[in-house]
């Protein structure tokens, strides 16, 4: 599986990424990296005192109408890398003090990614994703990821069309993430830090509290409690001229109510500070 008749996601757009045809993400047949930083604000459990060591790419299989890092995923901004490329990034990040080797939205650029990983980096790898994944193409990492951080946006169809363009969106993120727990096996842990296993994020959408309510509901049906982790964000912010309810942050009582529902569910993880939802937490991705 590679660039070549492209399937790498569910959009399976077919096109031959090494002659120059562009598919949905926009990606050719290298990786666009738009930045690379030592990140403090990942969950503690993986950013530790040295920060995750995340590299950004450019471009995105999904089109989130309320997407935060708009400015790189709506083309492929950055510099274009092979796996040499790419590896040598991951290695001054370690020698920064990385933590971890985090990446971020790799999908459509995840043939670059495994032949960089051929060999270990010697600290743990997270594969930092949507969640709009193919099984096959995941399986082209098994070995190669310690720790993977799925999104589970939607559990209802009409919503995950409407604002990412995805009416798959649960079904193919439920099998994904089905697949990272088959790779990875229960979450573990050394000491504070999560050194393998799946922990799915979720954020909270204004205005779409029960569609939040059955993506946990999904959760603590699947899985038994701890053996993955959960991240409830509350940092939804929104950026530019939005419908309503997009166009305000999520209230007290929305995230309490989802917050309830997490604990319902017994599912372990992380929670978010109020002061999360603000624009200064965004990486600066370009020049202003």
């Amino acid at each position: 599986m590679g660039y070549e008749h492209c399937k790498l996601c569910p959009r399976e757009c077919g096109v031959d990424r090494t002659r120059g045809e562009i598919g949905f993400c926009g990606g050719s047949d290298l990786a666009t990296v738009a930045k690379t930083m030592l990140h403090r604000w990942e969950e503690p459990a993986l950013a530790g005192n040295g920060g995750s060591g995340t590299i950004f790419f450019g471009g995105c299989n999904l089109g989130c109408i309320y997407c935060q890092n708009r400015a790189i995923s709506g083309q492929p901004v950055g510099k274009p890398v092979d796996a040499k490329g790419l590896r040598t990034m991951m290695e001054e990040l370690i020698h920064q003090g990385a933590e971890n080797i985090d990446l971020v939205t790799p999908s459509h650029y995840l043939p670059t990614v495994a032949q960089a990983l051929e060999q270990p980096v010697g600290v743990p790898v997270v594969y930092n994703c949507g969640g709009y994944e193919s099984v096959e193409a995941l399986k082209l990492l098994e070995g190669k990821v310690d720790i993977y951080l799925p999104d589970l946006k939607y559990a209802e169809e009409e919503l995950a069309s409407r604002l990412s363009g995805a009416p798959d969106y649960f079904l193919r993120a439920t099998e994904a993430i089905r697949e990272m727990v088959r790779q990875t096996g229960p979450v573990q842990w050394q000491g504070e830090k999560v050194v393998r296993g799946v922990i799915v994020r979720h954020l909270i959408l204004p205005g779409y509290v029960e569609n939040s309510l059955k993506c946990l509901d999904w959760l603590g049906q699947t899985f038994a409690p701890g053996e993955i982790l959960v991240s409830l964000m509350r940092q939804y912010t929104p950026l530019g001229k939005l419908p309503a309810p997009l166009d305000r942050r999520i209230t007290e009582e929305e995230y309490q109510a989802v917050l309830s529902w997490m604990f319902l569910n017994e599912l372990e993880g992380f929670t978010q500070e109020a002061e999360s939802a603000d624009e200064s937490f965004i990486p600066e991705f370009l020049p202003k």
